[in-house]
C-alpha cells in the first residue's frame, strides 16, 4: 500500500476515508461485501469500544461494528473532514 493508503482500523475517529481496497477473500471477503463495504464507498469511524476492539463505522446512512481484525483487510484513502 502507498502513503496515502492506511488500514481501516489506523483511522482516526470522526476522520473520513474512501475505501480503495480490500484484501480479504473467501468467506470474509464476501461478509465484508456484503456489509456494504466496497471500494469507493466512504466510511466514518464513529466510535471505539474501551479496549478498541470493536469499532462503530458510518456506512452509507447505517452504522456498523467491525473487528479490528476486520478491519486490517480493509485500505483507505483519508479523506478532508
Amino acid at each position: 500500500m502507498s502513503e496515502e493508503t492506511k488500514s481501516l482500523r489506523q483511522l482516526k475517529l470522526k476522520q473520513p476515508g474512501r475505501i480503495v481496497q480490500i484484501n480479504a477473500s473467501g468467506e470474509l471477503g464476501r461478509r465484508i461485501r456484503d456489509m456494504g463495504l466496497v471500494p469507493g464507498v466512504v466510511v466514518l469511524p464513529t466510535r471505539r469500544a474501551p479496549l478498541k476492539d470493536p469499532v462503530s463505522l458510518q456506512v452509507h446512512n447505517f452504522t456498523l461494528a467491525l473487528r479490528n481484525n476486520e478491519a486490517d483487510y480493509i485500505y483507505v484513502q483519508e479523506l478532508e473532514n
